[in-house]
């Protein structure tokens, strides 16, 4: 699948953590229906055969919904769940050996916190880059934040469409216009919702691209 850039406008990365009383693809279905428009699936405590069969189940939902679907850093589940394609940090496998282990096809995203990471991502085949966090986040605690004159600085100087991540809401989403990015990732903001979908729209509704 080729990227679109409209397809990282509103970009959820998944986390079990605020499931509650809805399983995970109850949740990601309702974001679905809010508007989403990408879906990552993040599991950092799975076996890789759990982890495959979260994999189906929400690769089947995101096919019936027409959004890419997208795998954290296992590179075994995002070829064997035949995922849209895998996210990765700056602890994983570099890039291009990724590139290497996916193929062509894939839709490879990379983390990135400064201009030099970005420009070595795209050298080594990114399709996209995640930048962050932009503000504090207690979703994922060795989060380093990146100052958002640093998020415009990777967004001039790299070809590539960037998505923002990190504490990102329904009330400071506006800051980030102007910064250059093509999308916000998030996952409490839409996740720990009572009302997953309608969280979702107005995220949509606020976030002027």
């Amino acid at each position: 699948m080729k990227l679109n850039k409209q397809d990282l406008s509103l970009y959820l990365v998944t986390d079990r953590h605020w499931t509650k009383d809805q399983s995970l693809v109850e949740q990601v279905e309702a974001g679905l229906k809010g508007g989403v428009t990408m879906v990552q699936l993040r599991e950092k405590n799975l076996s890789d055969e759990e982890f495959l069969l979260k994999a189906l189940e929400l690769k089947e939902l995101t096919t019936t919904y027409k959004v890419p679907f997208m795998i954290n850093d296992n590179v075994w589940v995002a070829i064997q769940s035949d995922a849209d394609g895998i996210h990765i940090g700056q602890d994983d496998l570099p890039a291009d050996e990724v590139r290497k282990l996916v193929g062509e096809e894939k839709i490879l995203g990379v983390s990135v916190q400064t201009v030099e990471q970005a420009q070595i991502a795209k050298r080594q085949g990114a399709d996209y880059l995640g930048v962050g966090a932009v503000f504090s986040t207690d979703t994922k605690k060795d989060a380093k934040h990146v100052p958002l004159q640093v998020l415009k600085e990777i967004c001039e100087a790299v070809n590539l469409p960037v998505v923002a991540i990190g504490g990102i809401d329904e009330d400071n989403v506006d800051e980030l216009t102007g910064s250059g990015i093509c999308g916000v990732a998030v996952v409490s903001a839409i996740l720990a919702s009572d009302d997953i979908m309608q969280a979702a729209k107005n995220l949509k509704r606020d976030w002027v691209l």
